[in-house]
């Protein structure tokens, strides 16, 4: 397996062509876009969805949490960029907010003043 190649600001082809496919670009679109292939547009698809199912194997159990479409959305190309699940990334900002003890920071409720 070769090293990732960058392409349109995205960390490698495969990326790209997730991103641009949530996006609702067509396979001709994103070969177009890319410079590649449509075979391989579909292969490198084919390849990601592996690589999800595999590390969707191997995730802690844990509890479910339903997230809008929009905002499963408006994630992906931040996901993408960073050659993640949109599930990972959004697992990573709460595990991150969590054990930074940034809660209150983030949500600037008032609730650390009692004022919740």
């Amino acid at each position: 397996m070769g090293s990732a190649k960058s392409c349109l600001g995205y960390p490698s082809r495969t990326a790209a062509v997730i991103a641009y496919r949530r996006a609702g670009a067509s396979t001709g679109e994103i070969a177009k876009l890319i410079g590649i292939s449509t075979n391989t547009v579909t292969a490198l698809e084919a390849s990601a969805a592996r690589s999800q199912k595999r590390a969707a194997s191997t995730e802690h159990p844990g509890r479910a949490v339903l997230l809008p479409v929009e905002l499963f959305d408006k994630l992906s190309p931040h996901a993408a960029k960073r050659g993640r699940s949109v599930s990972h990334l959004v697992r990573s900002l709460i595990q991150t907010v969590v054990e930074e003890s940034m809660i209150d920071a983030v949500l600037d409720d008032g609730a650390e003043w009692g004022q919740a």
